[in-house]
């Protein structure tokens, strides 16, 4: 066997970083706020449907903001604390901390 043949394996596994690497880039590059207050706002209304409430619920109620605790706050819910729920988002669109009614996360 060559001696060249030994090190296929390192340059696949070097290859399969490199676009596992450059796909997630492109991931982060190109979620958008949009994107991202459907994303949650299509949660929201699961959310509340598991909590028992979600007759009531609207993707409408859902509204975002910047903040320096996560790249995008979504804030969805009506007046009543009691069913609000928060979600701060990361740049690449994973939830970083809930905070659902009550306060409790």
């Amino acid at each position: 066997m060559p001696q060249w043949f030994w090190f296929v394996p390192i340059g696949l596994v070097i290859a399969l970083a490199a676009v596992t690497g450059w796909r997630h880039g492109w991931i982060v590059a190109n979620v958008s706020e949009t994107q991202v207050i459907e994303a949650y706002a299509t949660r929201y209304l699961q959310d509340r449907a598991r909590d028992g409430t979600g007759a009531t619920a609207a993707r409408s109620e859902c509204s975002a903001q910047p903040s320096d605790r996560a790249w995008i706050v979504v804030i969805c819910g009506p007046d009543d604390p009691a069913l609000r729920y928060t979600y701060y988002v990361a740049r690449d669109g994973r939830l970083k901390l809930l905070v659902g009614p009550r306060g409790r996360g």
